[in-house]
């Protein structure tokens, strides 16, 4: 459906994803990693999504991934509880259907498992950053921690990519990523015939973090463009999906938009596999200075990195949202709404 437009969106009425290679952010030869590297900005700055190729992760890794998720939905229910993520300190574990709701308020048709950056050392625990549970299937946490790290790998090739493309020094990013509070959530969308059509598989949104890589097994994600207009985002064999997310908004000074995206409801059943991709988590996120002048200041407030993904996913998660309701936590300071950046969509009854 048609959404609201912001007097600064620069997003095309595409009507399919750009394609991008990124095979030379990793060759020796500055103009060939230029050139890849500019591909990508364009990509981020006029759609806010692209298919990568070129991104290096085993296919043996892949597949892996996918076995081990498989195995470890099929259990049951019970057994899954077993390592909800509401008992967790850092956000990491079982996400029964029906836990996380974004701004439409409508119960999202899907569970996941969630694994962040596994920090075992406990001067640096964080509210997003600590050990992950792990279940005990056998190869589980060997095969999902291989696809962790492969693609962990590939953010930082996008990191430097999309710094180059800001006409800023490669490392401007990864300086400040350490120990980030990156994010793979593995998700199973299950298929019932019976579910109402406009039951969303995810409701539409923007995701918190700096971008998301995305592996998806089948249809369902739709994303908006600058007319308003749902388009489909069809699979492609070997290519990863990459979006804009709200820090790299704010980062780039709104130069890249992050752009609102939903799951509908599956035809088939369905397994994906976002990679949130974050800077550290005490990071200041604010304008860069080096894109900021008399001619264009800062359209955006500073603001932690670890504590804005602290407070959206507060406002998404029962475990949380009941905890803030009994003044267990509290939401920082300078905490932002769901929706506060991209391209707001207003759904309609």
């Amino acid at each position: 459906m048609p959404a609201s437009t912001p007097a600064n969106t620069r997003h095309t009425a595409f009507q399919s994803l750009p394609m991008v290679d990124i095979t030379d952010l990793a060759s020796t030869d500055p103009a060939r990693k230029l050139a890849a590297a500019q591909a990508l900005g364009k990509a981020a700055r006029e759609v806010g999504f692209l298919y990568i190729t070129g991104h290096g992760v085993e296919p043996a890794v892949v597949e892996r991934l996918k076995q081990r998720t498989r195995q470890y939905f099929a259990q049951p229910k019970a057994e899954k509880m077993r390592h909800y993520i509401g008992q967790s300190s850092n956000h990491s574990g079982y996400v029964p259907e029906g836990e996380e709701q974004f701004y439409s308020n409508k119960p999202d048709a899907k569970e996941a498992y969630d694994i962040g950056f596994d920090c075992t050392d406990p001067s640096y625990r964080r509210p997003m950053v600590g050990p992950n549970q792990w279940p005990t299937l056998p190869g589980f946490k060997e095969d999902v921690t291989a696809y962790y790290n492969a693609v962990l790998n590939v953010s930082h090739r996008l990191f430097e990519g999309f710094a180059l493309a800001l006409g800023l020094p490669e490392d401007r990013f990864t300086r400040h990523i350490t120990r980030p509070p990156s994010q793979l959530r593995l998700v199973h969308y299950p298929y019932n015939p019976e579910v109402r059509t406009d039951s969303p598989g995810i409701g539409a949104h923007t995701d918190y973090e700096c971008f998301t890589i995305l592996l998806p097994t089948a249809p369902g994600l739709e994303v908006i463009n600058g007319a308003g207009e749902w388009i489909d985002v069809p699979l492609v064999d070997n290519a990863f999906v990459i979006n804009i997310s709200d820090m790299l908004e704010l980062l780039s000074n709104g130069a890249f938009l992050a752009t609102a995206h939903r799951v509908r409801k599956v035809a088939e059943e369905r397994y994906s596999f976002p990679m949130f991709c974050n800077m550290d988590y005490d990071t200041v996120i604010a304008p860069l200075p080096e894109l900021v002048s008399a001619e264009n200041p800062p359209r955006y407030e500073p603001l932690i990195c670890g504590e804005h993904l602290y407070a959206q996913t507060m406002q998404t998660f029962a475990y949380l949202k009941k905890r803030l309701a009994q003044g267990e936590i509290a939401l920082p300071t300078g905490s932002k709404e769901l929706a506060s950046f991209g391209r707001k969509t207003e759904e309609q009854p």
